[in-house]
């Protein structure tokens, strides 16, 4: 059984399925031999295989039965790794056959869920047991009160969780939202998996054996016809995604410069010679208006330059879209229809002017990315105004403190109003890395894409998944080459996923090549994986170094390479710091440890973004956006203030500090700061005394023995206990992992020195029920 899908400038075309042997083979033969015939570069054709025996006449039974087995993936991600998840989960469902939607939580209508026999949800927490940004509209409306309890009695579903038992509230996201999807009637059809990012294998400890095990269930519970079995993993899915050349202009068309929207739709009758108007049809006077496009004909003897425009466009389209030859006489002229003229055309622009660019794109002599402002929505102009280092140089670690002016931006509904970037104390702004010239240029040249490398493509959805057009997250320029996807959007040096080898492993003809990245692939070689990806971090570049045979299609970049997605970084500043010299901007400010590192191979490792940032100077422009947190520090000025913050987790606590400092009536605060050594990361150390702050320090390198936060903590029991009779609030910021619970654990002994609870468990319910804790970790 054949399932044959032909591709022609984006435009997809099903044919009838299931298709015989000989309309396949015409396919093919058109495909394979005339096509190349007529050079045609924007026609393709997939295949998709049937697997097993088929009888022909029960050929519509199996189609009707595959057309049932439909099945429905959402996440909710704050990251990216719900996203991961839930492609993964695609690819496994639709190995089984089945037809598979995956998007986005808020994509989705509560009516569109009854639709599919079958649904997943996969969902990260976030924050202190909050929901996802992306998945936060569709939570909202599940708790609509007006749903009857029954309303989503036909769905059937199951969950996933991602979550971090660093924090109090571990996977809360997906417990709530499996318990009300319950509530709403829909009935779970296999059980929920929770993923714990401290487990010692990360998120694939639970995940791969979760998703094995669902595998198992869909075959039973779901089993396919007789004769059709699951694709098996050496067979080629199609790519959900591909990036298509924008030949000659011709798949956007786009008009030249000045002309009208909507004068491409048919060609007119006749076309008058454009002149210059000065006045209207009533006689009013009208300043003169430019005829850009005799202006770009300008050095072409033609008395309609529109018209030629039109027939350019058209002649862009065309499948044969060879240069006439060159004239050689007057005589040569008359043997071709339409003579001097027709045979000048090649001296007229054939494409857009903007294409007409003498700078040289591949050079890759500055190192450092160029900065092309992305379409990123709802982002912001930045201005950066000092990008200082604040460690010394002889510190292990290289932490910056950045300021940047954000302009105002026109309001999108109401004309003529401003908005002002505004952000609160716990807030953070999204930065988007790019990659360096010098490492895109080496994939160019291992895949050998010297020749599309600087010509403009476009994102091409596959049939089914019309929903995106592109990756979601990705935000190309427009008409963006090549070369520019690598520097802005697509992630080179990424740490890559299992699915990266299954992908590479279809483009080399190398059998000992093919076989190992098989095997890294493979969920039965975890050690293996591990060993050569995860605890080297090496990086998507150097394992196609480390596998020369893989040459990968151009066409498959948005299925191979990550989408590069923005970092957040909380801000560091609030109440008069926010405050510029330009009213028409705002001031922000970040503290940012570098990420620079060795592995266990001793080669340096820098993070994506960390690296972008220390190159960036003075002066220079970037899209920003703003990721809103859940303003609690706005509505905790008039209570006293516990904070306890290693590191570069004082960034939030300063901007809550400098915000409550604004205010007129505001409580007393105590911070307990953590760092190594007191004259290298004593971050902001001359501003806490002038804001009356009281401060106790740990530094865990300035003794013998070593001291921490918590420890500070336990030595100021009376210090911490009447702060929290006092109606303290307490905000915990800093690393993740064991420094949360270590300040939790401190707080109730703390209590239990001061006498508010008999003992750390009563203590434990105290801090729970009866004081406000708000935590910032990464």
């Amino acid at each position: 059984m054949y399932a044959v899908t032909l591709s022609y400038q984006s435009h997809l075309y099903q044919v009838a399925e299931p298709l015989s042997p000989v309309a396949f083979g015409l396919c093919s033969l058109f495909y394979f031999i005339f096509l190349p015939v007529l050079s045609c570069r924007t026609f393709s054709m997939t295949v998709e295989l049937g697997h097993g025996s088929t009888n022909p006449q029960n050929g519509g039974v199996e189609a009707a039965q595959l057309e049932d087995r439909r099945m429905l993936i959402v996440y909710g991600s704050e990251t990216g790794n719900s996203q991961d998840l839930a492609e993964n989960l695609e690819r496994l469902t639709e190995r089984l056959h089945f037809k598979t939607v995956t998007c986005e939580m808020n994509d989705v209508e509560l009516s569109t869920l009854p639709r599919y026999p079958l649904s997943i949800f996969v969902v990260s927490t976030t924050g202190q047991g909050e929901i996802p940004q992306n998945a936060l509209k569709f939570w909202k409306s599940l708790l609509r009160k007006r749903l009857p309890p029954t309303c989503l009695q036909s769905v059937n579903f199951t969950t996933f969780g991602l979550g971090d038992s660093s924090y109090s509230k571990f996977n809360w996201a997906v417990r709530k939202l499996h318990k009300r999807l319950e509530q709403l009637g829909a009935t779970e059809f296999y059980p929920r998996g929770e993923a714990d990012e401290r487990h010692e294998d990360g998120i694939d400890g639970t995940f791969l054996d979760w998703a094995q095990s669902l595998r198992s269930h869909l075959l039973r519970e779901h089993p396919l016809p007789e004769g059709v079995s699951p694709i098996p993993p050496d067979v080629q899915l199609p790519p959900k995604f591909t990036i298509q050349l924008v030949d000659n202009m011709a798949a956007t068309d786009s008009p030249m410069p000045g002309r009208a929207e909507g004068t491409d739709s048919a060609l007119p009758e006749s076309i008058s010679t454009p002149t210059i108007s000065t006045s209207t049809e009533n006689g009013a006077s009208q300043e003169p208006t430019l005829d850009r496009t005799a202006a770009l004909f300008s050095h072409v003897d033609t008395l309609h330059p529109e018209f030629l425009d039109r027939s350019l466009q058209v002649e862009r389209m065309l499948i044969d879209n060879n240069p006439y030859g060159a004239r050689s006489s007057e005589g040569t002229a008359q043997q071709y229809p339409g003579g001097i003229d027709i045979l000048d055309r090649p001296n007229v622009l054939r494409d857009h002017p903007s294409q007409y660019n003498v700078e040289d794109t591949s050079s890759t002599d500055n190192m450092t990315p160029p900065g092309e402002l992305l379409p990123i929505p709802n982002g912001w102009r930045a201005v950066l105004r000092q990008n200082t280092r604040i460690t010394p140089d002889t510190h292990w670690q290289d932490v910056r403190h950045l300021i940047f002016d954000v302009a105002l931006r026109w309001d999108r509904f109401k004309k003529d109003q401003t908005n002002h970037f505004n952000p609160i104390p716990g807030d953070a702004v999204v930065i988007y890395p790019k990659n360096f010239p010098g490492d895109v240029q080496a994939l160019i040249d291992l895949m050998g894409w010297h020749e599309v490398a600087d010509r403009p493509f476009e994102h091409c959805a596959r049939q089914e998944s019309l929903l995106y057009s592109a990756p979601r997250n990705c935000y190309p320029l427009p008409l963006s080459t090549l070369r520019q996807l690598l520097l802005h959007n697509y992630d080179i040096t990424a740490i890559p996923k299992r699915l990266f080898f299954e992908d590479i492993a279809f483009f080399t003809d190398d059998p000992t090549h093919q076989e190992r990245l098989r095997e890294f692939a493979n969920p039965g070689y975890s050690d293996e994986f591990y060993d050569y990806t995860s605890r080297p971090r090496r990086s998507i570049l150097e394992i196609l170094h480390d596998f020369p045979s893989v040459k990968i299609p151009y066409q498959n970049v948005p299925t191979i390479f990550p989408v590069m997605r923005g970092r957040e970084y909380s801000v560091a500043s609030g109440g008069r710091l926010s405050k510029s010299d330009d009213p028409v901007f705002t001031r922000v400010e970040l503290l940012v440890a570098l990420v620079k590192y060795k592995t266990v191979l001793r080669k340096t490792r820098e993070g994506l973004c960390s690296r972008y940032l220390a190159c960036l100077e003075p002066g220079m422009t970037l899209a920003i956006s703003l990721k809103e947190a859940n303003g609690q520090g706005a509505t905790h000025n008039d209570k006293p203030l516990l904070a306890i913050a290693p590191g570069t987790g004082v960034a939030p606590i300063r901007a809550f500090i400098w915000d409550r400092c604004s205010s007129r009536s505001h409580e007393d605060a105590v911070l307990f700061y953590g760092g190594r050594n007191k004259d290298a990361d004593f971050y902001f150390s001359d501003e806490w005394g002038k804001l009356g702050v009281k401060v106790f320090t740990a530094f865990s390198r300035d003794q013998r023995e070593k001291i921490y936060v918590q420890d500070r903590i336990r030595e100021q029991a009376d210090v911490v206990c009447q702060f929290l009779k006092n109606g303290a609030c307490v905000y915990i910021c800093g690393s993740s992992g064991k420094m949360p619970l270590a300040v939790r654990t401190a707080l109730c002994d703390a209590m239990v020195i001061g006498k508010m609870a008999a003992d750390r468990e009563e203590a434990k319910k105290i801090l729970h029920s009866r004081i406000p804790i708000w935590e910032e970790v990464w």
